[in-house]
């Protein structure tokens, strides 16, 4: 992967030095995962810092023999950024929803980069403060109807990683048990609304493709309260 290709793939180095963005590629490492297979189990956090290049994960908060989905990451993201500043036991890990690839960065190889490039250091911290932000937004919409915190999900998804084509912004079909888990509604208000955008024409699934397409965004963002 050229320089260029790599820090429009991941935002967090929109900003780094060609030094530095070389300097990462050659020292990251490529992995390959199918569906459904553990990216990172729990006591292995803390050990390099994760970008996804393609495909889509979910991580996971244990609590006794309960397993519930915390969040979903898509292409240009990345994980593993708290741990390697915060050595207290996991109790989380990260699953593949999709074939997924990942490149990885050795936590000490990581930390000494955003030493050396204060540039990149300031991105990672505009990034980790705008996941503050999504996280105190689902905190104000707890008390919403599902409607409105499930198209606020969809919209999320479809503005950090769609990808646009002929039938509107294309997002991955995310399991209906980890996106209610995720909005913070059941499984059968989920199922009930997923299914009364598709009637309305908002939505379109690609059961073949594990696609779903957001046909209307603008109704989805007004649903959202962002239109």
């Amino acid at each position: 992967m050229q320089t260029e290709a790599f820090s429009e793939l991941f935002p967090l180095f929109n900003a780094a030095s060609p030094e530095t963005l070389e300097w990462l590629l050659s020292i990251a490492v490529e992995h390959d995962y199918p569906a459904d297979r553990a990216v990172l189990m729990e006591d292995a956090w803390g050990n390099a810092v994760y970008f996804v290049e393609s495909g889509w994960v979910k991580v996971r908060r244990h609590a006794g023999e309960e397993v519930v989905t915390l969040a979903i990451l898509g292409q240009g993201d990345f994980f593993g950024e708290m741990a390697i500043l915060d050595e207290s036991p996991r109790s989380t890990d990260v699953v593949a929803l999709s074939q997924v690839k990942l490149l990885s960065i050795s936590a000490q190889r990581f930390i000494q980069t955003l030493f050396k490039d204060s540039q990149l250091h300031h991105r990672m911290l505009q990034l980790m403060v705008k996941r503050l932000r999504q996280n105190n937004l689902r905190f104000q919409l707890r008390h919403q109807p599902p409607a409105i915190k499930l198209a606020n999900t969809l919209v999320a998804f479809g503005e950090d990683y769609g990808h646009p084509s002929e039938q509107g912004t294309e997002i991955f079909n995310v399991p209906l048990k980890d996106l209610a888990e995720v909005t913070d509604v059941s499984v059968e208000e989920a199922t009930k609304i997923m299914e009364k955008l598709e009637s309305k024409g908002w939505i379109a699934t690609d059961p073949h493709r594990d696609v779903l397409h957001l046909v209307n965004m603008k109704q989805l963002a007004h649903l959202a309260g962002k239109g």
